[in-house]
C-alpha cells in the first residue's frame, strides 16, 4: 500500500487539526480541511490559525458543518482522501451542562456522518478520530490503560466520546473500515482553545484578577505538549495500521505519562508570566476528574510515540505566544 498523498482532516481550524494539517503539509502530503468555524469560542482565533497555513498551495479549506452529511459528501475530494483524520467535535465537558444538544448534534450526528463518508470513499486506507481521556469517567486506578472498563461517565462529552468509540467499533466490524481512536490528555501549547484552564488561568493573573481552583487545588492533570500529540497522530496517518484482533479498531492513550499536580502547573504559569495568581479554592466541579494520567505503552510500542516537553519547557512557549496574541487582539 504506497504513502498517503492526500488527507482529508476534519476540524482543521481547530487547535489540534490546525497543527495536524500544518504537519502534513511539511511532509508534501495534500490536505483538504474542514470546519464550520462555530463560535464555542471566538471565531477569529480559527481564522487566524488558517491564515497561518491558507497560503500553502497544498490546502484547501472549505466550510462546512460535519453533522450536515449531504454537504460532507460534496467537499471536493474528500471521498478520494487516503486518510481521514477526524478531529471536528464539540469540546469542554462544562459547557455540556448548559448545552447538550450541541453535543448530539457535533459528536454523535456528526461522526456518524464522517463514518459514512469513510464507508464509501474511494481507496481510504484509514481513519483516524479523537477520542478523550474523558472515558476513563470514575475511573480511580491509574495510569488509565485502554484495557480499563469505561463505562461510568461524569460527563455528557464523555459519553458522546465513548458513544463515538463504539460507533467506529460497528462500522469497523460491519464494513471492514480500519479506524483508529486517539484518546487524547489535556493538550496545551501555542494557538490553543480559550475555555481551556492554561488560557484562562493566563489570562487573568495578567490582568490581575483571582483565578478558581477546583477541588481545592487536589487535581492533577497529563498535560501534553501540542508538538507531541501531533507526532502522534501523524504518524497514526501516514504510518501502516498495526494489525487488530477481530475488527480493525485499535484505540490508543495518547498523553504525556506525567500527570502534574493543578497547584504546580499554576507554579509554572506564575513563573513564566512574571506575577503570583490570586487564588479561590472551590469544590470539585461537576463533570471533572480528580486525576489523569495515560499509559502509552501501546502507542510508544506501534508507533514509537515518545513525548519529550516537559511543562517548565511547553508552558513558556505557551506564554511567549499568548502575550503576542493578546497584544494583538
Amino acid at each position: 500500500m504506497s504513502a498517503p498523498k492526500k488527507v482529508f482532516v476534519t476540524g482543521a481550524a481547530g487547535f489540534i487539526g490546525f497543527y495536524v494539517a500544518k504537519a502534513l503539509l511539511e511532509k508534501g502530503v495534500e490536505v483538504i480541511g474542514a470546519d464550520n468555524l462555530n463560535d464555542y469560542y471566538d471565531p477569529v482565533l480559527k481564522k487566524a490559525r488558517l491564515q497561518e497555513i491558507g497560503a500553502h498551495q497544498g490546502f484547501h479549506f472549505h466550510e462546512a458543518d460535519i453533522a450536515d452529511h449531504e454537504a460532507l459528501k460534496k467537499i471536493p475530494g474528500a471521498m478520494g482522501a487516503d486518510v481521514i483524520i477526524h478531529l471536528a467535535a464539540q469540546a469542554g465537558v462544562r459547557y455540556s451542562l448548559e448545552n447538550p444538544f450541541a453535543y448530539a448534534s457535533s459528536n454523535l450526528t456528526g461522526h456518524l456522518s464522517v463514518l459514512e463518508l469513510a464507508r464509501h470513499a474511494n481507496n481510504l486506507q484509514r481513519l483516524v478520530y479523537a477520542s478523550s481521556s474523558s472515558v476513563y469517567g470514575a475511573n480511580e486506578k491509574t495510569p488509565f490503560s485502554e484495557s480499563d472498563p469505561v463505562d461510568h461517565p461524569v460527563s455528557l462529552y464523555a459519553a458522546t466520546k465513548r458513544a463515538d468509540e463504539m460507533m467506529s467499533e460497528a462500522y469497523a466490524r460491519l464494513y471492514g473500515i480500519p479506524q483508529i481512536g486517539l484518546r487524547f490528555f489535556t493538550v496545551y501549547g501555542p494557538w490553543g482553545r480559550p475555555d481551556m484552564a492554561y488560557w484562562s488561568f493566563s489570562d487573568k493573573i495578567m490582568r490581575g484578577e483571582p483565578i478558581r481552583v477546583f477541588n481545592h487545588g487536589r487535581l492533577e492533570r497529563d498535560f501534553t505538549y501540542i508538538d507531541d500529540i501531533v507526532a502522534g497522530v501523524v504518524a497514526t496517518a501516514l504510518d501502516p495500521m498495526k494489525p487488530a484482533p477481530g475488527a480493525p479498531h485499535k484505540l490508543y492513550n495518547i498523553g504525556n505519562n506525567r500527570p502534574v499536580k493543578l497547584e504546580r502547573f499554576i507554579e509554572v504559569l506564575e513563573d513564566a508570566i512574571g506575577q503570583r495568581a490570586e487564588k479561590i479554592y472551590e469544590d470539585m466541579a461537576p463533570g471533572d476528574v480528580a486525576r489523569t494520567c495515560a499509559d502509552i505503552s501501546a502507542i510508544a510500542a506501534d508507533y514509537g510515540f515518545a513525548p519529550t516537553t516537559p511543562l517548565e519547557e511547553g508552558i513558556p512557549k505557551f506564554i511567549g505566544w499568548f502575550r503576542a496574541w493578546r497584544g494583538n487582539a
